[in-house]
């Protein structure tokens, strides 16, 4: 396990300045950055062992088919799958929902039938379900939360009835930072005898996951928020539900037989794996578990506990700043509002001091409205964080208040 001290020297990228300052990079929720093992072990494959896979009988081929597998395996113990089967390689977190969008849920639908979501959602939790309940005249209701940010369990499970053909929430909210009591919300739709979607982005950074302790049907994540490359996302599914699900790309790889009379399809995964895959982004990805698991979960909840902490004492002393979204059970993400200043404006002045926030809707424009705001500035830390690096994000926001309230 490496020292804690030594975590941030791992990342090359915040050893620079922006606009002449040391870089403060507070925007992991957007993307996280990426280790110096990473980046070595794409730069190996890309130079030495790059090829395609399962169709050479050739050294390279044969090799970057194992690595892939053994990326393949790494997820599924990261995660705890069952199978190593159940994990299917798609281009993000994104492509995942729309998977079961459209191979899953699709086929079970009838008009009048209800997908339920949350308020909190990201708009890839959201939109997805829409395209497909427009086709069929279902519709997605959505499961209203607390002001605190916090998803209400006792309307989500007052929304639940016999027209409910799948739940879909997020682990953890990327605009509140809230984390969501998953294992109950699964085991009240369970109840009821409805499957269940977990949107993961924002958890597999902050916490370990464990599908089977969870008891989701699916979960799904990407590997640019855990330190991996972008462009690579990954789908958990249930064995015996993704055999009988139709595949909603066709293409080379997830065939059995192809004649000009039909196809069949291979069994999970491949069958949703048409054509070449990303396969240098399954291989890093499994770089970047790798050195998650070295770090840690002990060493990474202790450092973002101590940085959440210290932010949330600092900022709400500060009488114009508003926190946004104060859950009791959450990960370090501070979205906040200060009075009279948008939130564009605040990203922007804190960018002259080489410090990186994400402002806007943050692709949750409904949780907005919910809460009465058009925006927020939010601030998402990782344990490469520092408690200075806090610190001066509190004592340039002190200096945006007296701007403009002067």
């Amino acid at each position: 396990m490496k020292e804690d001290t030594d975590l941030r020297k791992d990342f090359p990228i915040l050893n620079q300045e922006i606009n002449g300052k040391p870089l403060i990079y507070l925007d992991n929720a957007a993307t996280t950055q990426k280790p110096q093992a990473v980046i070595d072990r794409l730069s190996d494959f890309l130079s030495k062992e790059n090829a395609n896979i399962h169709r050479g009988v050739h050294y390279l081929s044969m090799n970057a088919t194992t690595l892939y597998d053994e990326a393949r395996t790494c997820v599924a113990n990261f995660i705890n799958a069952d199978h190593n089967d159940e994990i299917i390689f798609v281009r993000g977190a994104t492509e995942a929902i729309n998977l079961v969008a459209r191979s899953f849920c699709n086929e079970r639908l009838e008009p009048g039938d209800e997908i339920l979501i949350t308020e909190m959602e990201h708009h890839a939790n959201i939109v997805p379900w829409q395209l497909i309940a427009g086709e069929n005249g279902s519709r997605v209701v959505p499961a209203p939360i607390t002001d605190e940010g916090e998803t209400d369990l006792d309307q989500f499970e007052s929304l639940l009835n016999e027209r409910t053909k799948l739940v879909a929430f997020v682990h953890v909210s990327n605009a509140l930072g809230t984390i969501n009591p998953a294992k109950e919300m699964v085991e009240i739709a369970h109840r009821k005898g409805i499957p269940v979607l977990i949107d993961g982005a924002q958890a597999v950074a902050h916490q370990e996951v464990d599908v089977q302790d969870l008891g989701c049907d699916f979960y799904v994540f990407s590997s640019h928020k855990i330190f991996g490359p972008d462009g690579l996302g990954v789908l958990y599914g249930r064995k015996d539900l993704l055999n009988k699900m139709t595949p909603y790309q066709g293409g080379g790889d997830m065939i059995e037989i192809v004649s000009f009379d039909g196809t069949t399809f291979r069994p999970s995964p491949e069958r949703f794996e048409a054509g070449t895959p990303n396969i240098s982004g399954a291989i890093g990805l499994k770089a970047a578990i790798d050195y998650v698991t070295n770090i840690g979960w002990e060493t990474i909840h202790k450092k973002e506990s101590l940085l959440m902490n210290h932010a949330n004492k600092l900022l709400g002393e500060i009488p114009s700043i508003k926190l946004v979204g104060t859950a009791e059970n959450k990960v370090p993400v501070l979205s906040f509002t200060i009075d009279s200043v948008h939130p564009h404006d605040i990203a922007t002045i804190l960018d002259t001091k080489g410090i990186a926030v994400r402002a806007g809707h943050h692709c949750a424009q409904p949780l907005m409205k919910r809460l009465g705001l058009s925006a927020t500035t939010r601030a998402s830390l990782t344990f490469y964080n520092t408690v200075d690096e806090i610190n001066q994000l509190t004592e340039t926001l002190k200096e945006i208040c007296a701007l403009f309230e002067s």
